[in-house]
């Protein structure tokens, strides 16, 4: 690492490791870790027809405790998390900002992130065919096994909570994707483990991208706070 004269210090020794042992290791247990476990899950869904003791039970209670005042909510999530909004406002909208703040390693890493979630949700869902709740109070795509709304809240989470490196960020991105969850399965358009799943592939996908944009993400984020430092390999 060297840094140009007369400029503040940059990234502190302990982020540069943590940026190698994301690019050279992370990767690898993160693809075979959650995605792996979303793929057994599927398998075990598919062998007990669909049918899991935990989510008939949890959804018999949301079913039990409906009313007006939790719906509304719960459609206000249903609109952002998928759709027009979903698919492209909330994404292009985050890649226009990152890119008027001079980050454009970061609205690449969010893009890529947000198509390579939403691409093996469905993939996913194609795969395994699962049905959704015969409760459902919305109109929805085929199959119910993952959850696309809660992968995009995860992948949106752990996206921005990496560019941002705040924990406030973090915080706010863990609030919304349990929200998003629990509004999911409160329409009945999904079951539990379906949330589950899609919360693992949102996050498990954006890890598995942070390890080749480690390096460009912090320096970028230097660069943009004024320190003008540069990463190399040696």
């Amino acid at each position: 690492m060297r840094t140009r004269p007369l400029e503040p210090r940059p990234a502190s020794p302990q982020e540069a490791r943590i940026a190698r042992r994301v690019q050279r290791r992370w990767w690898v247990f993160s693809a075979l870790g959650a995605i792996g476990v979303v793929l057994l899950l599927g398998v075990v869904i598919t062998a007990r027809a669909g049918r899991i003791g935990i989510d008939e039970e949890f959804m018999g209670e949301l079913v039990e405790h409906r009313s007006p005042f939790w719906e509304v909510p719960a459609l206000v999530f249903n609109t952002i998390g998928a759709g027009l909004i979903g698919v492209f406002v909330v994404p292009i909208g985050v890649a226009v900002i990152l890119l008027l703040r001079r980050r454009r390693w970061a609205a690449l890493y969010w893009i890529v992130a947000c198509v390579a979630s939403a691409g093996l949700v469905q993939a996913i869902k194609h795969l395994f065919g699962r049905a959704r709740p015969t409760e459902i109070l919305v109109v929805s795509d085929y199959g119910s096994f993952p959850s696309g709304h809660t992968a995009n809240a995860a992948t949106l989470a752990v996206v921005l909570g990496v560019i941002l490196r705040r924990v406030w960020v973090w915080a706010a991105g863990v609030a919304y994707t349990v929200l998003m969850l629990l509004s999911r399965t409160y329409l009945g358009a999904h079951w539990l483990t379906d949330t589950i799943g899609g919360l693992l592939i949102g996050a498990g996908v954006a890890v598995v991208l942070w390890a080749p944009f480690a390096y460009r993400l912090l320096d970028e984020q230097e660069r943009v706070r004024g320190r003008g430092w540069v990463w190399t390999r040696g």
